[in-house]
């Protein structure tokens, strides 16, 4: 079992930079590729950014590549999510999942067996 939880979101305006943080339960957090999903009112879920589990390989979604940057800690059992040049477009709750797994990367949301609870981020001025 791993429980999820996210923390970091906020209020920024166009232009500006958050970091948001997933912090997970579990002895063998290494074992778990994380990823980066949001979901904006009325639309579907959608992929972020991924890593593995040594943190060695990234993957992220074409409207991020550039602007946002995952990595992770494993000692701390920790994820992140840094965001820069935030559009208001980002706008969005963003959620940490965790798959049984640690090298492939799939962007589904089925793919990934355990979810936080969300945090929000909007992009206004």
């Amino acid at each position: 079992q791993v429980q999820l939880v996210e923390s970091g979101g906020g209020l920024v305006q166009p232009g500006g930079s958050l970091r948001l943080s997933c912090a997970a339960s579990g002895r063998t957090f290494s074992n778990n590729a994380m990823s980066w999903f949001r979901q904006a009112p009325g639309k579907e879920r959608e992929f972020v950014a991924a890593i593995s589990g040594g943190g060695g390989s990234t993957y992220y979604a074409d409207s991020v590549k550039g602007r946002f940057t995952i990595s992770r800690d494993n000692a701390k059992n920790t994820v992140y999510l840094q965001m820069n040049t935030l559009k208001p477009e980002d706008t969005a709750g963003y959620y940490c999942a965790a798959r049984v797994g640690n090298v492939y990367l799939p962007t589904t949301p089925r793919s990934y067996l355990y979810w936080g609870q969300g945090t929000q981020v909007t992009v206004s001025s």
